[in-house]
């Protein structure tokens, strides 16, 4: 984590009440949601969203994990330092962080004289390899997906053919339709995770 320092309830280190509430309020402001503002590339604000969405988790998070990472910001900060990358088309943007993460971001950004914007565009870019694993997973996903769909058809007219036979009322029929619509809610609802994540297919 970029913050240091004792624990607020490491109770052998801190004894002194002050320095309680000192700690316990730095921790509370480190986690306080604040508003910031960058200029990123539309691919990189894209793979936020597609990263949290295939992730599950909220951009606010996967940002938040990305910047609170401060030797993983240092690495990035000194690959860029002797070349710095040329401003491309950039689209502007508020998100809601947390104050830790966004101090250590400024923090190495001050340590090598380095504009917020770049050290943000190219730790998105970290996301990139976990992206096209998730690009795979995805199409594997819908041939799954469409395997369970025809599951799901050759069920009803399994179940078609035994109320034709035996009647709705028998016993095995209705076993059978129990069986066939729980089948169907699985396709549904695992047709319903693909089309969520479509938008990795246009990245």
């Amino acid at each position: 984590m970029c913050a240091t320092g004792k624990s607020a309830m490491d109770a052998d280190e801190i004894t002194n009440p002050a320095e309680i509430q000192w700690s316990f309020s730095a921790q509370l402001r480190g986690r306080q949601s604040v508003r910031a503002t960058f200029k990123l590339s539309a691919r990189a604000i894209q793979a936020l969203s597609i990263a949290a969405v295939h992730l599950g988790i909220k951009q606010k998070s996967l940002f938040d994990h990305l910047m609170d990472d401060p030797e993983a910001l240092v690495t990035i900060a000194r690959s860029l330092e002797e070349a710095r990358p040329p401003k491309q088309g950039r689209v502007q943007n508020t998100y809601v962080r947390s104050r830790r993460a966004l101090d250590c971001l400024e923090r190495t950004c001050r340590s090598f004289n380095m504009p917020r914007d770049t050290l943000v565009e190219y730790s998105i870019a970290r996301l990139l390899p976990l992206i096209e694993k998730e690009r795979e997973k995805h199409e594997n996903r819908k041939v799954l997906v469409d395997q369970v769909k025809a599951l799901a058809a050759d069920g009803q007219a399994l179940l078609a053919r035994a109320n034709h036979l035996l009647g709705q009322a028998d016993p095995l029929p209705q076993r059978l339709n129990a069986a066939v619509t729980l089948l169907q809610t699985t396709a549904d609802q695992m047709d319903e995770h693909i089309q969520r994540g479509k938008n990795i297919e246009t990245f």
